[in-house]
């Protein structure tokens, strides 16, 4: 990479051994993927964890005395409060662990939003603007949604980024590589947000690149929910970091605008047949079950009233937990729909993940019900059974203490 002054004074350690720490490893991703220079950025979002590595990562930095140039957002945490009242007793680890990433993003310089969905609120870019964002459904959807600029970072190089307050010049910064090499032909009627949930994970069983698809067929523009649970999905089961959707995404007004001078190396057709069969693979067979956990990605508040129409004056037989921002657990309880799931028994809990492994310990080897075939990937690890449904008939079942199809 060619380097300006400045960048080469970071690089010698000039300002500091917590930039020249950031920059080398920027420089060194740059080598990795033959950028040509590093350009500035303007947002970042960093994939905070709350685990061992990820404040080994963070403190280290601030030791060196790191400070971000660009404030990021960051990704959920755990309300310990909240749980330690309406769940358990949190573990000493699980409390040390998340006072001191907390403590650490905090000195860095960091926006602690605690909130996995930072492009529908706090942290939202514009067409074309440069970012570095990590959180596996934030990438899909500021590259492909809203159009904007950002690598699939992970949470080290997204922090390195809001240190420096810049990014190689590689991958999806660069107009040849936004162009789809896959098309992918719907032929199966998506028409709600859990279809995207399902079609976000069945097209990566169908073809496993790396490549930019173009998805054709699809007639009705996604909600916002749709769109986030469609990215997710792309980018859990597989590695999708941009899509286009023909006539719908901002790059993709054509087909043939989403492919530019690319050459087509696959062509991909996903039929009703494709989408039952992934669905019936992914969301296990009805049985009694012990909780609901709904917010992977954090629920928006259409999502959250969706749920509150539901359950409204009924009982909820289970524990259930919906995971939002703390601005959607305020625009719930403005609403009123805070009051409603109290009072059928639920819980609504801002700033927490569902993976974060001290938080959730009750519900090992045990059975819930979600909407996200995310949540409960990440949550096999912990022995627990997520039957999968969609987000009303998760109420539905919650509210009868089982899954009854």
């Amino acid at each position: 990479m060619k380097l300006t002054s400045y960048e080469q004074d970071v690089l010698n350690g000039k300002y500091g051994e917590g930039i020249k720490m950031a920059m080398q490893i920027q420089v060194a991703i740059g080598d990795t993927f033959e950028a040509d220079k590093m350009v500035p950025i303007t947002r970042a979002h960093v994939a905070l964890s709350a685990q061992d590595a990820d404040v080994w990562f963070a403190e280290k930095l601030l030791a060196k005395g790191a400070i971000c140039k660009i404030s990021p957002t960051v990704n959920p945490s755990i309300d310990i409060k909240y749980l330690n009242e309406h769940l358990h007793e949190v573990p000493d680890v699980g409390k040390n662990i998340v006072a001191a990433c907390n403590e650490a993003y905090r000195k860095l310089g960091a926006t602690l939003t605690f909130d996995c969905t930072p492009y529908l609120q706090q942290n939202v870019p514009a067409y074309g603007e440069v970012i570095a964002f990590s959180e596996s459904s934030a990438t899909p959807y500021v590259n492909s949604v809203i159009g904007a600029r950002s690598n699939r970072e992970s949470s080290q190089s997204a922090l390195c980024a809001a240190i420096t307050g810049m990014v190689p010049n590689y991958g999806l910064l660069l107009d040849e590589n936004r162009k789809a090499e896959i098309v992918v032909e719907v032929q199966a009627d998506v028409k709600d947000d859990f279809d995207y949930q399902i079609l976000g994970w069945c097209y990566p069983e169908k073809y496993k690149g790396l490549e930019i698809p173009v998805f054709t067929g699809i007639k009705q523009r996604p909600t916002p929910a749709g769109y986030m649970n469609f990215g997710a999905q792309l980018n859990t089961s597989g590695c999708v970091s941009m899509y286009h959707i023909a006539g719908i995404t901002p790059e993709a007004p054509t087909l043939e605008a989403a492919i530019g001078n690319n050459k087509i190396k696959e062509k991909i057709i996903i039929t009703e047949k494709d989408l039952k069969e992934t669905r019936e693979r992914l969301c296990n067979e009805p049985s009694k079950i012990n909780f609901a956990m709904f917010g992977c990605p954090h629920l928006n508040i259409d999502q959250v009233a969706s749920i509150a129409n539901v359950c409204e004056g009924r009982k909820f037989a289970v524990d259930t937990w919906i995971l939002t921002s703390s601005l959607t657990k305020e625009l719930a309880a403005r609403s009123g729909y805070l009051n409603i799931i109290q009072r059928s028994g639920g819980h609504i809990v801002a700033d927490t993940c569902i993976d974060v492994p001290p938080c959730w310990k009750p519900y090992y080897h045990t059975v819930g019900v979600t909407d996200s075939p995310k949540c409960a990937y990440y949550n096999e690890i912990r022995g627990i059974k997520f039957i999968i449904r969609p987000l009303e008939q998760c109420i539905e079942a919650a509210i009868a203490g089982e899954v009854l199809e």
